[in-house]
């Protein structure tokens, strides 16, 4: 859907771990967030996205291929030194690219650090970051075998830092921002898609000095402030590049809140947080601009789940898909706020790791939970060391979204040809993608 001969460019910064209501209008936040509420004026807030696993490298590389972890099969989080996604599937850098576009990504990569998985073999002209999660390094307050590797940094396929230390994490927000800001200047004249994964709010929470007690509440709030920032920084940049009117800004997070660090991990008003099923950890804030395009100023309550963005930036940049099946759908309609159009999903898939846990309705009503453990927070850790957690279940239960978003009342009795129709449509995905 190229408008007028020219191809939309795409910015899409995606937070680590930020919490549904991090920023505002999601939440009422004590720090300002002025440049989330400038996107959200310019565009539209919507408060039903999902991710289908709240855990960093499944839901990465499900943004990225359109695909279920069922079908990628990266589940979970990655360790480092691990072939992660397969080069069989392409990436949104691989499907814009062959539609003509510059492609660049900075930040944290997590879905595969070998050769063949890294950003530059995977459709990215630009890149830098991590390859994985910033807190895989030898200052974890846990003992874990893999963080005897070192946490390097990555510029375009080469190691510019061997190990980065704590000083050096400090400047990673600003060294993602700046880095995205050189690109749009030098790409001004031709269509791009930039990638911003920020590592944080991820633990360990660091950000620079311009911004570390600015907030005066405390660390957490003051990387907030400078991911909002960042998000400023970029919308600047398009602006005085004449490019602002004809991109696409997306500004969202790969899961909810690691509830565990407690004073250092994000808020959501919603059922549990990230490792979970619950919309805790696969509710996700998101704000998206797009000038002439998306009405501004306007919010949606509708439902869709970060496994359709793929298929829709294909569909809004005259891009190929990939010639083999995959899950997302293009909800283009839905985003730019037409109401006459529904979900084109009948459901979303919703997993843990490798375990498969329910499904949400396309039109976001209904969620069923097929039985399963799951943890729940015990005890809440303080000042960057990890809290404690407990075994907790949940039996099969249908939530009705609409009126019980926070998924405390099982309707499954006073529902049952619902509770029934949704186990089928369970059951057979289950059994045709989870059945070992």
């Amino acid at each position: 859907m190229v408008h007028d001969g020219k191809k939309p460019n795409i910015v899409l910064m995606v937070l680590d771990d930020a919490g549904w209501a991090d920023f505002r209008p999601f939440g009422d936040t004590e720090y300002p967030t002025p440049n989330v509420e400038r996107l959200a004026s310019q565009g539209s807030v919507y408060y039903q996205c999902y991710v289908p696993q709240a855990v960093c490298s499944a839901s990465r590389a499900t943004i990225l291929t359109g695909c279920y972890p069922e079908r990628h099969g990266v589940y979970g989080a990655l360790v480092p030194r691990v072939k992660g996604l397969d080069p069989k599937f392409d990436t949104i850098g691989d499907v814009l690219k062959s539609a003509g576009y510059t492609t660049a990504v900075f930040g944290k990569w997590h879905v595969g650090d070998q050769p063949e998985t890294r950003p530059p073999a995977r459709g990215f002209d630009r890149s830098s970051g991590l390859m994985y999660s910033n807190d895989m390094w030898s200052h974890h307050p846990e003992t874990r075998y893999f963080d005897e590797f070192p946490l390097q940094y990555w510029k375009n396929g080469e190691v510019i830092i061997e190990d980065v230390s704590p000083k050096q994490q400090k400047m990673l927000t600003t060294w993602y921002t700046e880095d995205a800001v050189e690109f749009i200047n030098d790409n001004h004249d031709r269509p791009f898609f930039l990638y911003v994964p920020h590592n944080m709010p991820h633990v360990p929470l660091y950000c620079s000095d311009k911004f570390e007690g600015k907030s005066g509440l405390g660390l957490y709030a003051d990387v907030m402030m400078e991911i909002d920032w960042s998000l400023g920084q970029i919308m600047d940049a398009l602006e005085e590049t004449g490019t602002a009117d004809n991109t696409l800004v997306i500004f969202t997070s790969d899961n909810g809140p690691w509830l565990s660090y407690g004073d250092h991990a994000g808020q959501t008003p919603f059922r549990e947080g990230k490792g979970t099923s619950f919309d805790g950890g696969t509710r996700v804030h998101c704000v998206m601009a797009y000038p002439g395009r998306i009405p501004a100023g306007t919010e949606s309550h509708r439902a869709f789940c970060t496994v359709d963005l793929l298929p829709t930036f294909a569909e809004l940049a005259g891009a190929e898909l990939p010639d083999y099946e995959i899950d997302g759908l293009s909800v283009w309609n839905l985003l730019k706020g037409k109401s006459d159009v529904e979900n084109p999903h009948e459901y979303y898939s919703i997993s843990t790791g490798r375990n498969f846990e329910g499904i949400v309705t396309g039109d976001g009503k209904w969620k069923l939970h097929l039985p399963h453990q799951y943890q729940t927070l015990a005890e809440p850790g303080h000042g960057g060391k990890p809290g404690k957690y407990e075994a907790a279940s949940i039996e099969l239960s249908l939530f009705d979204m609409e009126n019980d978003p926070y998924e405390t009342t099982n309707v499954a009795e006073q529902y049952p040809k619902i509770a029934e129709k949704l186990l089928a449509l369970a059951t057979k995905h289950k059994k045709q993608w989870w059945q070992t």
